[in-house]
């Protein structure tokens, strides 16, 4: 039985969906309760405590939440609700907490959730002691080297299902699928999506950083692969793209390519947190009406069918390793919660070699741009390297040997030194 003397733990949740978040809520709703606490889950984020209701709340039990344990989607909902962006809202946060009578509290989600609650804790001077328990389905949080964040590996396991089951078709049908891969600003599900599943071309924002990249660049990797296909005997494959290369296009870049079509690509919307909304842009539609454009100036036409991956990844079940990892989050963090050091700091979790390692907000969160410093792929290491050589895209190779690039240039029916001039930028 809970003991309302030792206090009462709420639980929120903010920014988007990810498989495990219920496993998360089941835990630590378990543990406090097993160690005397209350506990409340906070619907919806913190969008309703910012608008000053405190009746948006419910008491968890453990039969309450112990039958999502392995679900997926979050029983308390969500928002990207950003309080700390407006000190009223921080304070009417504060009011609500303390008029609920929390002491201490749990938040699940990304690097804005983080920061909200690490201004949770800070503004309330050591009366709320604050966990945050780390997930995306993007895996770009700063976490020990190795260490997902949960969701992740679920989101991959069943992206990777989807784009096994198109390369099928593509292969039956002699088309090609292009695949935008959610991932803000690292392209690790793209990476792992197309990796696992020997996509045949895979580009993530990471390998253009540095560079100046516009539509037309990403679209021509593409149809430099598409081309090395042809010229292989073989007029289909699957391409997979991390919906990052947008924030690498850049804001002034689109709204320029949508002002020329209006109403064909979406719009251009930022969220609460000043992001660009991606999802409101039809990135793969951009890409494939782009590429068919380029295709015929070359002479060229394939079969191409556009698809958004991500969305109907965020919510699935999680399978056995988030499920575990989640139980281990939330445990971890009630422990600290109830520990001395939760008088010291708030924190992130996270569990590094079977044990937790509370991260303090401070070490984790960039004063400067108020979010964790992203964790992105490693494009110097074995891993990148490994999922390079597998793809089939235009190399550096392809321009040195004169027989390999005489059989590129057949294709588009040009000459090998017309075919250098076209696409040789590529590989510089």
């Amino acid at each position: 039985m809970a003991d309302s003397t030792r206090g009462k733990l709420g639980i929120v949740v903010g920014g988007g969906p990810a498989p495990g978040i219920n496993g998360v809520i089941s835990s630590v709703t378990i543990e406090a309760i097993n160690r005397g606490l209350e506990v409340v889950g906070i619907r919806d984020g913190f969008k309703n405590l910012a608008a000053g209701d405190i009746s948006q709340v419910r008491p968890l039990t453990i039969p309450d939440v112990a039958p999502y344990y392995q679900r997926g989607g979050a029983l308390l909902g969500t928002s990207r609700t950003n309080p700390a962006k407006n000190p009223d809202h921080m304070a009417a946060v504060l009011d609500g907490l303390n008029k609920l009578g929390i002491k201490y509290l749990v938040t699940i989600g990304g690097d804005d959730t983080a920061y909200s609650g690490s201004q949770v804790y800070a503004h309330a001077k050591g009366a709320i002691k604050v966990a945050h328990v780390p997930k995306t389905i993007d895996n770009d949080l700063p976490l020990p080297p190795g260490i997902p964040t949960f969701g992740f590996e679920t989101a991959r396991h069943y992206g990777v299902q989807v784009a096994r089951n198109l390369h099928e078709d593509a292969k039956t049908t002699t088309r090609w699928y292009i695949l935008v891969s959610m991932g803000r600003a690292a392209g690790h599900l793209a990476l792992g999506i197309g990796k696992a599943s020997a996509a045949t071309v895979t580009l993530i924002a990471e390998e253009l950083k540095g560079k100046d990249v516009s539509l037309e660049l990403i679209c021509d990797v593409v149809i430099g692969s598409m081309i090395k296909r042809k010229a292989q005997g073989k007029g289909y494959g699957v391409a997979v793209l991390a919906e990052g290369l947008l924030e690498e296009i850049g804001e002034e870049r689109l709204r320029q390519l949508m002002e020329k079509n209006p109403g064909k690509f979406g719009n251009i919307e930022l969220d609460a947190f000043g992001h660009l909304r991606l999802g409101e842009i039809e990135f793969g539609r951009m890409i494939r009406t782009t590429i068919a454009s380029r295709l015929k100036d070359l002479g060229l036409k394939f079969d191409m069918v556009d698809k958004d991956l991500g969305y109907e990844l965020r919510c699935a079940d999680p399978i056995p390793f988030d499920a575990e990892y989640t139980r281990n989050l939330g445990y971890g963090a009630v422990k600290f919660l109830l520990s001395p050091a939760a008088e010291k700091n708030g924190v992130v979790i996270t569990f590094v070699g079977g044990n937790m390692v509370p991260c303090p907000f401070q070490e984790m969160i960039d004063p400067a741009t108020k979010k964790m410093r992203a964790r992105l792929v490693d494009i110097t290491g074995e891993n990148y390297e490994v999922a390079r050589r597998y793809m089939i895209r235009l190399e550096q190779s392809d321009f040195d040997d004169a027989s390999r690039i005489e059989r590129l240039a057949a294709v588009v029916k040009m000459t090998p030194a017309q075919f250098r001039d076209r696409f040789g930028y590529l590989v510089k």
